[in-house]
């Protein structure tokens, strides 16, 4: 199936090799909301404009695409804008990832070289699932979370909606990540964290709890 990518920057590249390595669809090439990249080249695959190239796309049969952006709530909201444009929300998975066959993975899901999902795990629409990290068994991930190298969850961890799990983060086993909340590189995390809470440290500890107020929109594309 012939496929684009939404966002030509680093996380574009990523996703592209993943697509490339596992070599399931035929990627045409890249959109992205800066104007300025239209008509460059990312992967010797060109950056064809903008989500507006929608209509266009579908006239030359391309069928689907996948958000590459680590942003949650934008990788969400265009993953919304795909569905609405009738193309197909499709999932990439590195070859050298292992995912257990009783795992569930949802749509618009990256799943990077080297990462570990165990038995039963369920990972989400829009999630990331980075390098190295590991996903231990019977694990939820909530959509639009996003597990950044080398992380890993023990057993039974729940991981809330649009939830970061930084670099290097250690969760034991059995715990709740609160949706939106952040968990910081290196963090061991031995107790439950709250929605929109922000940890830190060895063991974690909050810094900051965001109240709704402050959350802002991300811009319409």
């Amino acid at each position: 199936m012939d496929v684009v990518i939404i966002g030509a920057g680093g996380q574009g590249r990523v996703v592209l090799d993943i697509l490339r390595a596992e070599a399931r669809h035929n990627v045409v090439g890249f959109l992205d909301a800066d104007p300025t990249l239209a008509g460059t080249t990312v992967g010797g695959l060109p950056v064809i404009g903008r989500v507006n190239q929608f209509p266009r796309l579908k006239e030359q049969r391309v069928k689907g695409a996948i958000v590459a952006i680590g942003e949650s709530k934008a990788r969400r909201r265009y993953a919304q804008l795909i569905l609405d444009n009738g193309l197909e929300l499709i999932s990439t998975v590195h070859p050298s990832a292992v995912v257990s066959p009783s795992a569930t993975i949802g749509r618009n899901v990256v799943v990077a070289p080297h990462a570990v999902i165990g038995p039963e795990s369920r990972i989400g629409d829009s999630v990331l699932i980075n390098t190295a990290s590991i996903i231990e068994h019977e694990c939820h991930i909530g959509a639009g979370a996003h597990v950044c190298p080398g992380a890993a969850m023990a057993g039974r961890v729940h991981i809330g909606q649009g939830a970061f799990i930084g670099l290097g983060s250690r969760i034991i086993q059995c715990l709740s990540i609160g949706d939106d909340a952040i968990v910081g590189a290196g963090a061991v995390v031995i107790a439950d964290v709250p929605a929109s809470a922000t940890v830190v440290g060895v063991p974690a500890r909050v810094i900051k709890i965001v109240q709704p107020a402050e959350y802002q929109e991300f811009a319409s594309p």
